[in-house]
């Protein structure tokens, strides 16, 4: 089960996207950990949970710092992070 966080945002200095990303983020892992995902998708029972982040933009290094740091958070709480960069070529 792959829940997707969908980023056209830039990575800014000012850290309002990280900002943005850590609250989605915990919406996510809220949505997945009060079993309401269970409740809308019932299938998802017993199936691997992956958050997958797909940005229009390579992380700038607050952003990849940001990813290095909620990485090993969510894979704590029992889930996985991906990060990836939309490739409209591939």
């Amino acid at each position: 089960v792959t829940l997707t966080i969908s980023d056209h945002l830039e990575w800014d200095e000012m850290g309002e996207k990280l900002l943005i990303l850590q609250n989605k983020i915990n919406s996510y892992l809220a949505f997945i950990e009060s079993d309401e995902i269970l409740e809308k998708y019932p299938e998802a029972k017993y199936k691997p949970i992956v958050i997958r982040l797909v940005s229009l933009e390579a992380p700038n290094e607050e952003g990849k710092k940001f990813i290095k740091m909620v990485t090993p958070i969510i894979e704590e709480a029992g889930f996985k992070f991906e990060s990836v960069v939309y490739d409209e070529n591939s």
